[in-house]
């Protein structure tokens, strides 16, 4: 890990930190707008049509998906680098854990059917460290399922290719703040994380508004091949 990339890291840390409590309070009142018109349904809707009898929530947040999983006789287990949102995950029932990325591939977790990422992986090694750690966590064949800001349409004004991107609350409220930098791919660099690290991607999404032509989000689905 370069220093510039470790700095980035700790940044993203550090905001999500700073920003546990109005985080949660944003998902339990239901105050981001795209979750509750779109991501949240289409997450939701790709884990039970693969049917997982066991699922780890990675970057579980305050644990809303593994709750609303929960109902769908799902074992679900969430893990988050942040104490803060570990301890309120844990306030609402369910077995949640605290766990750094990079110290997944040593996580006292059994293996399971199905992880999830849903729009947490925000860094680059921590990232790959989730990639590099998948049969550690993953049953053999088990599915790994990503979903993430579309490339396309978060790309901006910014050169399309990969690298750090400054972080913004914009649209949250002022209790926000010291916003986490991310590390943008491509769609073909998110597509190459999967083949890299031994999945074949089985599943490529693109939940859109009804009001727009862009898709929000993306939704990869991979399978973890044996060697």
């Amino acid at each position: 890990m370069s220093l510039g990339d470790a700095h980035q890291e700790q940044a993203i840390l550090s905001s999500w930190q700073v920003n546990a409590s109005p985080w949660t309070d944003a998902v339990r009142q239901r105050q981001i707008a795209s979750r509750e018109t779109l991501t949240n349904a289409a997450i939701i809707e790709t884990l039970l049509a693969l049917k997982p009898d066991s699922l780890l929530d990675i970057g579980c947040g305050e644990g809303w998906l593994c709750r609303a999983l929960s109902g769908h006789n799902i074992a679900c287990t969430g893990v988050d680098a942040i104490d803060d949102l570990v301890q309120q995950a844990q306030a609402k029932g369910g077995r949640y854990l605290r766990l750094d990325y990079h110290d997944l591939a040593h996580a006292p977790v059994q293996p399971v059917d199905c992880a999830v990422c849903n729009f947490s992986l925000i860094g680059k090694t921590s990232t790959e460290a989730v990639f590099g750690a998948a049969s550690h966590f993953l049953k053999a064949g088990g599915k790994l399922v990503v979903q993430t800001l579309h490339p396309v349409t978060a790309c901006g004004e910014h050169t399309y290719e990969d690298g750090w991107r400054e972080g913004s609350w914009q649209g949250f409220s002022e209790r926000f703040q010291q916003a986490a930098p991310w590390y943008f791919r491509t769609l073909l660099s998110w597509q190459s994380l999967f083949t890299e690290y031994g999945f074949n991607l089985e599943q490529q999404r693109e939940p859109t508004p009804a009001d727009s032509d862009l898709p929000q989000s993306l939704i990869l689905v991979g399978k973890l091949t044996p060697g």
